[in-house]
């Protein structure tokens, strides 16, 4: 409910004041035109009638005032219909799952920090279809293009290293999001893809799996994750533990910069968890589709639910004031 006048709203701040005045008045009317020496014998008398019903009057000339009140701040009812008319876009992750991706100087650890980020991502879309690629040397894609981001981000939370033989092959991971995506009639089709390596296996070149994407009108975005020089990475002992071995890092930026500008994307360096929050956030912002909104808004005046009502007590009023509740004084 909405108020085209609210600001008669105010004049209820003066009812306090007219029901002391009504009080005022009534009492006045009850002076006693005779004086007795001794009335205690006449307080034990049961009330008239009619100077009980006197009350009922001033309640009703109250309560009209409010309603009237209401009626003139305008109250309305109203429903908005909207329609959206809007063409997402097709988007699917290709992320590296080799088993340098254990490597802690992204925290906690790169696997982990792409998950938490890329869930944030699915989170923030609407309208869009989107499916998760793994690949290491070999791809297989976990969810193809969808909208029930529920199984997205299930998918996210229980992905692990293991799942296909380690390596690092960026062309087959590409190619396998591309055959996902050659034959969808999006408006837009896209593939974000992170590494943290150079390509060292599989039988299609990294380069050649770009091409694919940009004869099909996929654009790339390229994410290389890691920082610089070396990174502490874990590794198991059964007599000591887990210990610490720093880990050379090495990553294709040219190479990565080359395939996202070829289909029209760019190329991204997170060199740690912050960072790669911000780069999903930016692809986030520049893979935005526009929404056409057409809104409809009726308008129910409901004044009248007030001020009929309020006419009526106002009636009620001088009908009790004037003949059923008179009170001659004369």
């Amino acid at each position: 409910m909405t108020w085209v006048n609210p600001e008669w709203f105010w004049a209820l701040t003066l009812l306090p004041f007219l029901a002391l005045l009504q009080y005022w008045h009534y009492r006045k009317r009850r002076l006693a035109q005779v004086v007795y020496s001794d009335v205690s014998d006449l307080k034990k008398l049961p009330g008239n009638w009619r100077s009980i019903g006197n009350w009922l009057t001033y309640v009703t000339q109250l309560l009209s005032i409010v309603l009237i009140i209401v009626a003139l701040a305008r109250p309305q009812m109203r429903n908005t219909v909207i329609e959206r008319f809007a063409e997402g876009i097709d988007i699917m992750l290709v992320i590296d799952i080799s088993s340098s991706m254990l490597a802690e100087d992204l925290k906690p650890n790169r696997l982990i920090a792409v998950k938490n980020v890329a869930e944030e991502f699915v989170n923030r879309r609407q309208n869009d279809r989107i499916g998760l690629t793994v690949f290491a040397r070999e791809a297989i894609t976990l969810v193809p293009p969808t909208l029930d981001y529920r199984l997205v981000r299930q998918q996210l939370r229980t992905l692990d290293l293991g799942i296909v033989k380690d390596g690092t092959a960026i062309g087959v991971g590409v190619a396998t999001a591309v055959n996902r995506l050659r034959n969808s009639e999006a408006e837009s089709k896209v593939i974000v893809l992170l590494t943290d390596g150079e390509n060292n296996a599989g039988e299609i070149d990294p380069i050649t799996s770009a091409q694919l994407a940009r004869t099909y009108n996929i654009r790339m975005y390229t994410i290389g994750a890691s920082t610089e020089g070396t990174a502490p990475y874990p590794v198991e002992d059964p007599v000591f533990g887990r210990r610490y071995f720093n880990i050379r890092v090495d990553i294709d930026e040219p190479m990565l910069t080359e395939m996202a500008e070829m289909t029209g994307g760019r190329y991204f360096r997170a060199r740690d968890t912050d960072g790669l929050r911000r780069v999903y956030s930016e692809i986030d912002e520049l893979e935005r589709t526009e929404i056409e909104e057409i809104i409809y808004i009726d308008r129910k005046e409901l004044y009248y639910q007030f001020l009929f009502p309020g006419i009526l007590f106002l009636t009620l009023s001088i009908f009790f004031d004037r003949f059923l509740f008179r009170m001659d004084l004369a």
